[in-house]
C-alpha cells in the first residue's frame, strides 16, 4: 500500500490486552494462544523493525472490561484514581517494552494527564487526542477532510484533545494537524457478510484526494479475520490502492521548489497534464492564505485551480489540459511563502 507506518490496535473498548500486561486479567495471557505467553505487539514491533516500518499504538481510555467509559472515565466515581493506575501501567508497558512508537492513539480522548510518561518513553511520538494531543481527529470516520483543512487553531476554544478540523484557524495559535481514520469496509471490526463493501479503488483514490490532498494524515484500517491475518481481499485491495497512487502521482511531468509569491515551471515540450500538487515547508509554518494555478495554452495563460490553504499537500485535480508553461501564483499570503514542492502529473 505504500503507508509509512501503522498503528496497532493493543487495546478496544472492550479491554482485550494484546500484550503480555501485568495490569488486566483479560488478554493473551488468558487465552491457550502460544500457551498464554503469546505477545502480539513484541511480533508486530519486531515485524515493523524487519520490514523497515514505523509503528505507532492504540491504547483506548475506555475499557468495558473494568467499567470505564469514553475518555477513561470510570462509570464508578470511586474506581477512577485505581483505573488512572491501570491505564498509566499498559501506557508505560507499551512505549517501554517495543521500541520507538511514531504515534499514540486515545481514542476518544483521555480525561486525566499522562504527559510524564509520554515525555520520558515517546517524546517524538505523535499524540492522537488526550490533553498532550499534537494531531486531532478530523471529525468523521470518513476518511476525508473539509476544505479548507488549516493546521492551526486557537487555544483555549475548547478542552485540548477535543479539537476537530472544525476548529481550523488560519491564524491559530496552536499546531494541530489533521488525521482522517476510515475503514476499506463498512465496518471496524471483522465480520463474515460484508465483503461486498470492500472500497474500490476509485472509491479509494476519492478518499486519497480528500484527506491527503487536503493536507491531512489518512490513517485506513484493516481488519485481522479469524486466522490473525488481515484478509486477502483486503491486502489485494490495499496493494491495488498503493498501485493507483504511485500510478497517479508517483512520477511528475515536472517539478520545481522555490519561495515567493511566483514559482514557474517550463516545460521542454508541451504536455498534457491533469493534476497539481503544492506542499509548503511547513516548517516554516503554513504561510499561504490563497493561491492560483495557472497553465499556458496556446501563449495565453490560464486558470487551472485555486484555493486557500496548501500547508503539507494541496493536490488539485482537473481536465486534461495541453500547456507550454506552469505558474504557481500567490496572491496572498502571511510572510513569504517558502514552496517545498510544485509539481505536475498526467496519467
Amino acid at each position: 500500500m505504500g503507508a509509512k507506518y501503522l498503528v496497532f490496535v493493543a487495546k478496544h473498548v472492550g479491554g482485550f490486552c494484546w500484550w503480555q500486561t501485568d495490569s488486566s486479567d483479560y488478554g493473551v495471557r488468558q487465552t491457550p494462544w502460544r500457551g498464554g505467553k503469546g505477545d502480539l505487539m513484541a511480533e508486530l514491533a519486531v515485524s515493523c523493525r524487519k520490514r523497515g516500518m514505523n509503528l505507532g499504538v492504540y491504547l483506548s481510555p475506555a475499557d468495558r472490561h473494568l467499567g470505564v467509559g469514553v475518555g477513561g472515565k470510570a462509570d464508578d466515581p470511586g474506581k477512577q484514581s485505581a483505573y488512572e493506575r491501570i491505564f498509566r501501567q499498559q501506557l508505560t508497558e507499551l512505549l517501554s517494552r517495543y521500541g520507538e512508537m511514531k504515534e499514540v492513539w486515545f481514542d476518544g480522548s483521555l480525561v486525566f494527564d499522562v504527559g510524564d510518561i509520554l515525555q520520558q518513553h515517546a517524546p517524538r511520538a505523535v499524540v492522537f487526542q488526550g490533553p498532550q494531543a499534537s494531531i486531532r481527529w478530523v471529525g468523521n470516520e470518513d476518511g476525508v477532510a473539509p476544505y479548507p483543512a488549516w493546521n492551526a487553531v486557537a487555544g483555549g476554544k475548547r478542552p485540548w484533545g477535543t479539537y476537530t478540523a472544525a476548529d481550523g484557524d488560519p491564524d491559530g495559535d496552536r499546531w494541530l494537524p489533521n488525521e482522517c481514520d476510515a475503514r476499506i469496509r463498512n465496518t471496524w471490526f471483522w465480520r463474515t457478510d460484508n465483503l461486498n463493501t470492500l472500497k474500490n479503488v476509485e472509491q479509494l483514490m476519492e478518499m486519497y484526494l480528500r484527506s491527503v490532498g487536503h493536507g491531512a494524515v489518512l490513517l485506513l484500517n484493516n481488519t485481522p479475520d479469524p486466522t490473525g491475518l488481515i484478509p486477502e481481499p483486503d491486502a489485494a485491495r490495499s496493494a491495488e490502492f498503493g498501485r493507483e497512487i504511485q500510478r497517479r502521482f508517483g512520477t511528475p511531468v515536472i517539478d520545481t521548489a522555490g519561495s515567493g509569491t511566483n514559482v514557474l515551471m517550463m516545460l521542454s515540450a508541451p504536455r498534457s497534464i491533469r493534476a497539481t500538487l503544492i506542499m509548503e515547508d511547513i516548517s516554516r509554518g503554513e504561510r499561504i492564505r490563497e493561491y492560483v494555478v495557472e497553465g499556458k495554452v496556446h501563449g495565453a495563460w490560464k486558470p487551472l485551480a485555486s484555493g486557500t490553504a496548501v500547508g503539507h499537500k494541496k493536490i488539485d485535480v482537473f481536465a486534461p489540459v495541453e500547456v507550454t508553461e506552469l505558474r504557481l501564483r500567490i496572491p496572498s499570503a502571511v510572510g513569504k511563502p517558502i514552496i517545498r514542492k510544485f509539481a505536475a502529473f498526467d496519467d
